[in-house]
């Protein structure tokens, strides 16, 4: 995926297009956007970083996942098997981004309680169980399922300044790759060695 800063005006339709998809309970951001500062006074810069799971080439998450819960699919995307995963959250403590989130169990939004508060709200307690199910971790997948039938991350179709781009990495030719070479994209604390999949393209 490529994020184009210059385009993002954090208006956060990202975080909310990926809570409805996949009824994440309060507290759990697969998707975010916080705003960084850069510069010295009189000349700061404010900036918002959209901030998901990486979804790494060489994730730290799958080394130290005793289960093997943590896999990484052929097409690269990073994925955490519920059933498989026991709730230890190595993989939280060593993911360098921050990017794993630990529910211990569902909570209503509205009221803060393991009850929902009305049939929607079953809706989303039951959608959220499927997908993620109580006491495991659970992270950005790319919207796996969307992207196996051909279709963009609910974040990416969201997005109103089409600041978000999702292709493939490795062929040279998609739009992700050639915006990457045209605009100089760069990653995210690459320093780290996990070579992230997510490139960042300047602001200035």
């Amino acid at each position: 995926m490529v994020i184009d800063l210059k385009r993002c005006v954090s208006c956060h339709s990202c975080t909310a297009a990926c809570k409805a998809e996949h009824s994440t309970p309060p507290g759990v951001f697969w998707a975010k956007v916080v705003r960084v500062e850069s510069g010295r006074y009189p000349t700061v810069v404010r900036q918002g970083l959209p901030l998901l799971c990486m979804n790494c080439k060489e994730p730290e998450c799958e080394k130290v996942c005793p289960t093997g819960a943590t896999k990484k699919r052929p097409n690269g995307i990073v994925v955490v098997v519920s059933d498989i995963c026991v709730g230890c959250r190595y993989c939280s403590v060593a993911c360098p981004y921050g990017a794993r989130y630990f529910a211990e169990d569902w909570k209503d939004y509205f009221t803060g309680t393991k009850e929902p508060s009305s049939i929607y709200a079953e809706h989303l307690r039951k959608r959220w169980l499927e997908e993620s199910d109580r006491g495991v971790v659970s992270k950005c997948n790319f919207c796996v399922d969307r992207a196996e039938a051909g279709r963009t991350p609910a974040c990416v179709e969201a997005c109103p300044c089409e600041a978000r781009t999702f292709g493939d990495l490795d062929d040279p030719e998609s739009e992700a790759s050639q915006l990457i070479v045209k605009r100089r994209g760069m990653q995210l604390h690459s320093e780290y060695g996990t070579e992230p999949s997510v490139y960042y393209l300047p602001a200035r």
